[in-house]
């Protein structure tokens, strides 16, 4: 048996990111780190590489558990458990958190597809090294990383270079434009062919799981602040390094909205996660 000179939590925030880029979720990947750790510590024979045996072993423990997933799918739209990001430069093992539009993106992927991409595009690896992880040959590797890619290459990505104080600006724009119910203001704001993706779970109903358009969605960003927003406390924020806006009624985070900005600085989309399962996460991050 280990004994406890391990850093649990150094581990803890190294292996993170790797379980929850594959799994789009905060809590498996939590149970994903925390079953690896468990299972390591009962290990009676010495691991030369401890980093390296526990970084494969959570990968394929995440990539067993994406498999049983994808199997189980309802069809329901399923957003991504969203993470905090804005110390990022504190808390360092947060970089690797890949952006909230890429994540969704990454559901037209297979897993091993998924893994491959994540682990060369994140974490840089060589398909040496993807392939010893994965247990495939370095050409299955390359192959893999070739049909990722080719699936993803017609769609839209974020644009990164926008600073948190842009990006601020923006959301503010967008709160005066939806509490004015200015129409003008927002058709500047918004791309032509927006789209607005709502996940309340199996605990909310939300209006519409899905809306396109920019005529469509400002229409149903209207009803939503009218019902459900027009009271609520506010609070500018990031999430998987996009722009987000959180909304609170007396300090309970109730909404989350995740923009997506283009290169030509345009909103094409909002991601509004309401599943109070998905908003844990982030409400233990605030507290």
């Amino acid at each position: 048996m280990k004994n406890d000179t391990l850093d649990l939590h150094t581990y803890h925030n190294l292996l993170f990111p790797y379980a929850y880029n594959i799994l789009g979720s905060a809590e498996d990947a939590k149970d994903v780190v925390q079953e690896v750790l468990s299972k390591y510590l009962k290990i009676d024979a010495t691991v030369k590489n401890e980093k390296g045996y526990l970084i494969t072993s959570v990968i394929n423990q995440a990539i067993n558990i994406k498999n049983r997933q994808k199997k189980n799918l309802s069809g329901d739209i399923l957003l991504p458990e969203p993470i905090a990001t804005e110390e990022s430069d504190i808390a360092l093992h947060l970089k690797d958190i890949i952006s909230y539009s890429l994540l969704i993106l990454l559901e037209q992927l297979n897993v091993k597809e998924r893994a491959v991409f994540i682990l060369k595009e994140a974490f840089n690896y060589s398909h040496q090294e993807i392939a010893e992880v994965i247990s495939e040959t370095k050409e299955n590797s390359r192959k893999l990383l070739s049909r990722a890619k080719s699936k993803l290459k017609t769609s839209k990505r974020p644009n990164n270079t926008l600073k948190r104080s842009e990006s601020n600006i923006y959301l503010k724009k967008y709160i005066a434009a939806i509490q004015d119910r200015d129409v003008k203001k927002l058709e500047l704001l918004f791309t032509e062919d927006i789209q607005i993706v709502a996940d309340g779970g199996n605990e909310i109903k939300v209006l519409r799981n899905h809306t396109s358009g920019k005529s469509a969605c400002i229409d149903l960003m209207f009803e939503v602040f009218k019902k459900f927003l027009q009271h609520q406390e506010v609070k500018l924020t990031e999430i998987n390094h996009q722009p987000a806006i959180l909304y609170f009624t007396k300090g309970k985070l109730l909404s989350c909205l995740v923009f997506s900005i283009d290169d030509n600085e345009k909103i094409y989309r909002i991601s509004s996660i309401i599943d109070p399962k998905k908003l844990i996460n982030i409400t233990e991050h605030i507290n």
